[in-house]
């Protein structure tokens, strides 16, 4: 009997979302966003991975400022797992060479399973009977690229034009950039073409000889970025400077469309990589009026819609192929049909600077999350939720004042030279300059109630005077 081969999954989580906004933001991108299902698509994603027989701990690779998302989504896993940082964004192949180079340091050479963090998976276990069929031809050096069968002409996917049967898989005649309308349906009409799903199974010694082989520039800058790496606790940190310097590269251009040792195995699995709000529509569970609808909506006279409220009621009357979508902050209102346009929403965003193509009003950090309920002239009032055992920063203001007032739980609070505890309905006032810290001794979430007062309100004016986070300031 054969023995199990040694899967490790590599877990890619950049990306920015920003066909899914208002929901996905660049601080929050849509991997981490529950999209009305009580699960995100990462912490999904770290499910489907605990169903493969023998898979030892994932390996993530994110961006730096989705550092504690990934391990808040760990934690709640109950998974143990390594964390490489890229401290900008350069594509998935540096990410990936990264991943193989952490995996061959103890002189080990796993298959490495390459799932990006914010596909959809309907079936689980068909999805790891897929893997372990194509674990053998991986094993024996083949670049395994799984492909799904196109159900429609879809312009948001890149193709895979399949080839000569090959065990169970087939050889891979070219891949096909995201095609128009007219030439997708000529594809689908055809026949023989897969959606590629940028899910990869193949030797990490293997990646890295195909990468050196095709793109040997990029190779020797990810080892240079690799031999600067620095660790602080489940972080591993490649040099930023080297890093940096990368070109950034697909998976697919770098490797995929050159390597002579690709193959395709098919994946019947409910894959969808919910890439805008129309594919969130095609996927999602509709009602007698062919609506999908997530949180407090009322629809009337309303038919196939995509509907979804995060903070309060939304109301739609007499509306056809909508998409409504309602955050804390703003508003998406879009025919479905050009739910892909949504990104240059975010482009008009970015050119004017405006938060809300950053971050929700909801900021989550590594100790809680703190949210805006109200602001006005020189003042700011936000709810701090901070979880029990964690604390914030040792810091101090130049520019405010803070009062704070508890609303449950127990706060132990250094208030300059004070220490205190504080309980429910009691409240302290830290004076501009004043050195302070918020922690959470209790075993219970700790809920206050924070007012700002002062000329300047920004997040900028915080000193870190220590943080067990190793967060610099911000």
């Amino acid at each position: 009997m054969n023995a199990m081969p040694s899967i490790t999954p590599v877990i890619l989580c950049g990306g920015s979302g920003t066909r899914l906004w208002p929901l996905s933001r660049e601080l929050f991108p849509k991997q981490f966003a529950d999209f009305g299902e009580d699960a995100s698509l990462f912490e999904r994603t770290l499910q489907r991975v605990r169903s493969l027989p023998g898979a030892p701990a994932p390996l993530v690779v994110c961006n730096e400022e989705h550092r504690f998302h990934v391990l808040n989504a760990l934690r709640d896993a109950s998974l143990q797992a390594d964390v490489i940082l890229e401290p900008v964004p350069r594509n998935t192949a540096p990410a990936l060479a990264l991943a193989a180079l952490a995996l061959r340091e103890d002189g080990q050479d796993p298959l490495m399973l390459v799932l990006p963090s914010d596909h959809a998976i309907d079936d689980d276990d068909a999805f790891c009977q897929a893997v372990l069929r194509a674990a053998p031809a991986a094993e024996q050096g083949a670049v395994v690229a799984f492909g799904v069968r196109p159900l429609s002409p879809e312009t948001g996917y890149g193709y895979i034009e399949q080839g000569d049967p090959a065990g169970d898989g087939f050889r891979i005649v070219r891949f096909v950039e995201k095609p128009d309308a007219e030439r997708a349906a000529a594809m689908l009409a055809r026949g023989g073409y897969l959606w590629n799903s940028g899910i990869f199974l193949l030797r990490a010694s293997v990646f890295l000889e195909e990468l050196a082989r095709h793109a040997p520039e990029l190779e020797a800058g990810c080892r240079a970025a690799w031999r600067e790496r620095s660790r602080d606790a489940a972080f591993r940190r490649p040099g930023r400077e080297a890093f940096a310097a990368l070109p950034a590269d697909s998976i697919d251009y770098a490797v995929m469309e050159k390597t002579a040792r690709a193959l395709v195995f098919p994946l019947a699995a409910g894959w969808n990589d919910l890439g805008s709000w129309d594919a969130l529509f095609r996927t999602g569970k509709r009602d007698e009026h062919g609506n999908v609808v997530a949180g407090d909506v009322l629809a009337e006279d309303s038919q196939d819609c995509y509907l979804n409220a995060r903070h309060r009621l939304l109301a739609v009357l007499g509306a056809r192929d909508l998409v409504a979508v309602e955050t804390q902050d703003a508003v998406l209102i879009a025919p479905r049909r050009r739910a892909q346009e949504v990104k240059n929403i975010v482009a008009r965003l970015r050119q004017t600077q405006r938060k809300e193509c950053r971050q929700h009003a909801l900021v989550r950090r590594p100790w809680g999350s703190y949210e805006s309920l109200a602001a006005g002239d020189r003042f700011q009032v936000k709810r701090i939720i901070v979880h029990p055992g964690a604390e914030l920063s040792l810091q101090m203001h130049h520019h405010r004042a803070e009062h704070w007032i508890v609303v449950s739980g127990t706060a132990e609070v250094t208030n300059g030279d004070e220490v205190r505890l504080f309980t429910e309905d009691q409240s302290t006032y830290i004076p501009v300059g004043t050195v302070h810290r918020l922690k959470n001794p209790g075993m219970l979430p700790l809920v206050l109630i924070e007012i700002q007062s002062g000329p300047y309100l920004g997040e900028d004016d915080i000193v870190r005077l220590a943080d067990v986070y190793g967060r610099e300031k911000k």
